[in-house]
């Protein structure tokens, strides 16, 4: 039986134990960068396996160093980044599955749990086939990709020269409850995910009754023209082959219907795709905001906070990932993604130092993926069935890598 059989075969074996660490994992869920029962949990997964592993200083990250069997010291031979992300998001969950979040406003709703199952089940895998490894494996297992930036955490502490140099690429994947066929991968090169940043607003006024709104400020009606006039701005502003996009999800004024406040205020995600709308929206977005409310008679405080960067995708790479895919599954399990997503991703973060390519995977639960419920929502859920599949696309993705970089560049093919 050759290499990929094995590998197949070990990945099925392992799916049972993590199903189960994903429903474990799903019945707990914790948000940000501190996420101690998580990480008790992937330790305890990973114990007796022969890595390296260290955890984080300021977040509760796990990184785990896999020593391959090939010639060379450590330090002078390869090594590759598989990352998986553990947190959940503040979302009560409504999915009904018999083993939904047990934590009130928390849930996996966006599928971080099948991400750290399959990493755990990757380390699994390699550790059993070390000696076919080239070079070494960082398995990062990051808290706090929702908005928190756990990779720019781990970066600092060290991630990508845990195994002693730099890795030589990275791979990270992310599943879906719709969009995707069930069992499909797809990604592209270049941009993939759009630039993340938001823009925090603040209208002050003067409060007063309801019934008399001549004789106070208004910052409500302010604001809310703020929000249009935001949404306006990328459409009449912006180039819409290179579109920007704005959704204002939380706005907040006031205490009672017949009160005017004395302030407004609202929370915005600006999403961007190059350099030059990023820069543009960073400039045009606050100072809209500011002038709209000196036209009316009040002042503004507008906040532009700079997130993440685009998601870039190494065309090399890319090319490389996706002809794994069709060797390992066959080329009806793939399809390139046409245009970039207007998500956004902290694995950017990993992207911009070395190269490397992301990855969706279909994962919803219907029978097909029209009309599941999205990332995000409470009620989104996630098939089991795609856990196998992510454990063995990680690991040959590791295990070619590892042949790939220990060649002369001279000698590379695409896999």
């Amino acid at each position: 039986m050759g290499l990929d059989d094995r590998l197949r075969d070990d990945a099925r074996t392992l799916s049972g134990d993590l199903v189960q660490l994903r429903h474990r994992l799903h019945r707990h869920p914790e948000i940000g960068l501190q996420l101690p029962l998580t990480q008790q949990m992937v330790l305890e997964a990973l114990d007796g396996l022969p890595l390296e592993i260290t955890t984080g200083k300021a977040l509760t990250s796990v990184t785990a160093v896999l020593r391959g069997g090939g010639s060379g010291e450590p330090g002078s031979r390869p090594s590759v980044l598989l990352r998986g992300d553990m947190d959940g998001l503040p979302v009560t969950e409504q999915s009904g599955l018999d083993y939904a979040s047990e934590i009130d406003g928390a849930m996996h709703a966006c599928g971080h749990d099948l991400h750290t199952a399959m990493l755990v089940g990757a380390a699994r895998l390699l550790a059993a086939h070390r000696d076919e490894l080239a070079g070494d494996v960082v398995f990062m297992f990051q808290p706090g990709e929702e908005g928190w930036d756990g990779a720019g955490h781990m970066i600092r502490e060290g991630v990508l020269d845990a195994a002693g140099p730099t890795v030589a690429s990275a791979y990270g994947m992310h599943v879906y409850s719709t969009r995707f066929p069930r069992g499909s991968f797809t990604t592209r090169p270049g941009i993939l995910m759009a630039a993340s940043d938001g823009l925090h607003v603040t209208v002050r006024g003067r409060g007063g009754h309801g019934s008399m709104p001549h004789l106070s400020l208004d910052p409500v009606s302010v604001a809310a023209e703020m929000v249009t006039s935001l949404h306006a701005m990328v459409t009449r502003r912006f180039d819409v082959f290179d579109p920007v996009v704005v959704t204002v999800g939380s706005f907040h004024a006031g205490t009672r219907w017949n009160i005017i406040p004395d302030e407004a205020t609202f929370d915005a995600t600006i999403r961007s795709f190059s350099t030059e709308a990023r820069d543009r929206v960073r400039q045009l977005a606050p100072s809209l905001c500011k002038n709209i409310a000196a036209a009316h008679g009040l002042t503004a405080d507008a906040e532009y906070r700079d997130e993440y960067p685009p998601t870039v995708n190494d065309s090399d790479h890319t090319g490389f990932a996706t002809q794994v895919v069709h060797e390992v599954f066959g080329g009806q399990r793939y399809a390139e993604l046409p245009t970039p997503s207007a998500g956004a991703e902290d694995f950017s973060r990993v992207l911009t130092q070395v190269p490397g390519c992301y990855l969706f995977l279909g994962a919803h639960t219907g029978e097909t993926a029209e009309g599941q419920a999205n990332n995000h929502s409470p009620r989104a859920t996630f098939s089991d069935d795609v856990i196998p599949d992510g454990v063995l696309l990680h690991a040959q993705l590791a295990i070619r890598a590892l042949q790939r970089d220990a060649l002369a560049p001279g000698q590379r093919g695409v896999a």
